[in-house]
């Protein structure tokens, strides 16, 4: 008896656009706030509604290239942080996916990035309204963004708690207290006590003492510090909680 063989189900893949989104955290250091950078859209899908930072890769044009132009089309930074997130590519995640005849679906490559808000300054495009959002008063985003920006806020804490990434957007010298604002504006200041994370902090041996001191209001001068790079070196790949 001859058995026919059965002719292999048809699979239909999909073809996609990729888009990079970018979740752009600063912290306010005299308002005591974490920030979000957030534009506003002016046309189809969620018109009206305010998005984080992004764009549709274009033709030859790396993912990190895309993250890039997002950024420099948006703020003008000396120092910043930035690393690639996630990658959201639900499907329906994009009104336009139900429109588009060919069944074409829309990744998002999120990145995130940390960048010192004193050195910040906002590009206006002539298109989008952009502006800084206190993380507690995000609105309802575009898209999934919100998800996304939930994702970034994790992505952030994890990597403040187990890295140097703070060091990266304080000024070249800094005081014990500029860090701990920093770190309890991030984190939450139940995170720890302030004489306690000042001992620990020194303890590592990863800051320098540069000999000289600021004064800022009627409290004593300050001592400041910078960051030893060097002297963290031996530290990195130690599965160590950072503070």
């Amino acid at each position: 008896m001859t058995i026919k063989a059965q002719s292999p189900a048809v699979v239909e893949l999909a073809d996609f656009k990729v888009g990079v989104d970018t979740v752009i955290f600063s912290v306010d250091t005299i308002q005591n706030q974490l920030l979000v950078l957030l534009v506003l859209r002016h046309e189809n899908p969620y018109n009206g509604y305010w998005s984080l930072p992004g764009t549709l890769v274009r033709v030859g044009e790396s993912l990190e290239a895309a993250a890039d132009r997002v950024l420099t089309e948006k703020i003008r930074v000396n120092n910043l942080y930035l690393e690639q997130l996630f990658t959201f590519g639900g499907p329906n995640r994009d009104p336009r996916e139900a429109e588009d005849a060919y069944n074409v679906r829309y990744l998002s490559v999120s990145h995130f990035a940390l960048v010192r808000y004193e050195d910040t300054a906002l590009i206006a495009d002539g298109v989008s309204g952009i502006a800084w959002y206190p993380l507690s008063r995000v609105p309802k985003l575009a898209f999934d963004h919100n998800e996304i920006l939930t994702y970034g806020y994790q992505r952030l804490r994890n990597k403040i708690e187990y890295s140097p990434v703070a060091f990266d957007v304080l000024p070249e010298t800094f005081t014990l207290s500029d860090v701990y604002q920093l770190y309890a504006t991030v984190l939450g200041e139940d995170f720890s006590d302030y004489s306690n994370f000042r001992t620990r902090l020194l303890k590592m041996g990863i800051l320098q003492d540069t000999q000289k001191k600021t004064s800022r209001g009627a409290g004593r001068p300050a001592s400041l510090y910078r960051f030893d790079a060097e002297a963290f070196e031996p530290l990195k790949d130690k599965p160590m909680v950072f503070l």
